[in-house]
C-alpha cells in the first residue's frame, strides 16, 4: 500500500511538472520580461565565469584568448529512469562581443530521483568552432561523451575536459565547485524569443 502511494506521488509530481512547463512555454513574453530574462542570463555567465576563475585561474586566460565562449545553467530533475535537463545560457563571441542567447535540453536515463543544478562553461578555441555552435548547434551524445578526452592529462588545466577539435568544456556545481562533465544527450540551439 505504501510503495503504491509513493507511485501515485511521483506520477502527480511529474504530470504537475510537465503541466507547469507547457503552461511557461506556450505563454508569449512581453519585451520587458524577455529583457529581464536575458538580463538574468548575463548576471548567470558573469558569476559562473567568477566562480570558475576562482577555482581554476588559468582558465581566465583560456576565455580570455577564445574566439568565444559559451555558459549554460540548467537544472536537472529525474525521476525513477528518466530525467531531463532544461537550461538558458548564452555564447558571446570575443571579437564583435555579441551575444547569443541559447537553449539546452539533455535526456539523462538512469535510476534515481532528485534534483541538480549546475553550470557549463564552454570555451571555443578557434571561429570555426563558435560559428559552427552558434548557427547549427550541437547534439552532445554518448559517443561524443566517450571521445571527449580529459585535459587534466599531459599539463593541461585541471577539470577541463576537450569535446572535439577547438572546444573545451567545464562543469560547475551550483556551489561553484569544478566537478567532472558528465553531459549526454544534450542538444543546444538558437532561443528565438530572445535574440
Amino acid at each position: 500500500m505504501e510503495k503504491k502511494t509513493q507511485k501515485l506521488m511521483i506520477v502527480a509530481a511529474m504530470v504537475t511538472l510537465c503541466l507547469v512547463m507547457f503552461a511557461c512555454s506556450t505563454t508569449p513574453k512581453t519585451q520587458s520580461q524577455e529583457e529581464a530574462q536575458r538580463d538574468s542570463i548575463r548576471e548567470m555567465t558573469q558569476k559562473a565565469l567568477a566562480d570558475l576563475y576562482k577555482n581554476e585561474p588559468a582558465a581566465k586566460g583560456m576565455v580570455a584568448d577564445a574566439s568565444g565562449y559559451g555558459v549554460f545553467s540548467d537544472f536537472g530533475f529525474k525521476v525513477m529512469l528518466m530525467g531531463g535537463v532544461h537550461g538558458k545560457g548564452m555564447a558571446v563571441d570575443n571579437t564583435s562581443k555579441q551575444e547569443i542567447f541559447m537553449k539546452m535540453t539533455e535526456l539523462q536515463p538512469g535510476l534515481g530521483v532528485g534534483a541538480e543544478k549546475f553550470r557549463l562553461v564552454l570555451i571555443f578555441e578557434n571561429s570555426k568552432a563558435y560559428n559552427k555552435f552558434v548557427t547549427s548547434g550541437w547534439e552532445f551524445g554518448a559517443n561524443a561523451m566517450a571521445a571527449a578526452k580529459s585535459g587534466s592529462e599531459g599539463g593541461g588545466a585541471a577539470g577541463v575536459l576537450s569535446f572535439q577539435e577547438g572546444v573545451k568544456i567545464y562543469q560547475i556545481d551550483d556551489t561553484g565547485a569544478i566537478v567532472g562533465v558528465s553531459i549526454t544527450g544534450a542538444k543546444y540551439s538558437k532561443d528565438g524569443e530572445l535574440n
